[in-house]
């Protein structure tokens, strides 16, 4: 189990050294997550149409190992965007990828930018 977790590790947008090119904006749901593959990782990616922001993480939820936070329902939290993992509720901050209701792990959260019209994720 470490060893799928390993795989993904934060990345802040002054490290990335890679804009994975995930696919254009309307392939993507309004404040809804949608999962693309990078190399050997699952990444949710969120568009919040009231902030006008994007986010990614990790699609791995760190609970039950199971590969499902793009299906997760997202929200905010006193200002701080959120997504609750579909399977046990846990949430996680999509600033810093911190567990904000319990004792569950962290996850990998990673820059996103839009460039005419197409989606980019910050991978190091």
């Amino acid at each position: 189990m470490q060893t799928l977790l390993s795989k993904y590790t934060p990345v802040v947008e002054s490290e990335v050294k890679i804009w994975f090119k995930a696919g254009p904006i309307h392939d993507f749901p309004d404040n809804a997550g949608a999962c693309v593959k990078y190399q050997d990782k699952q990444i949710a990616v969120f568009h919040f149409t009231a902030q006008g922001r994007w986010y990614a993480c990790q699609n791995l939820c760190p609970h039950r190992m199971e590969m499902v936070l793009s299906r997760g329902l997202i929200g905010d939290e006193k200002g701080e965007p959120k997504v609750a993992c579909p399977m046990h509720k846990r949430t996680f901050s999509l600033l810093t990828g911190e567990n904000l209701n319990g004792d569950c792990g962290t996850i990998a959260v990673y820059p996103v930018k839009v460039t005419d019209g197409e989606v980019y994720i910050g991978f190091s």
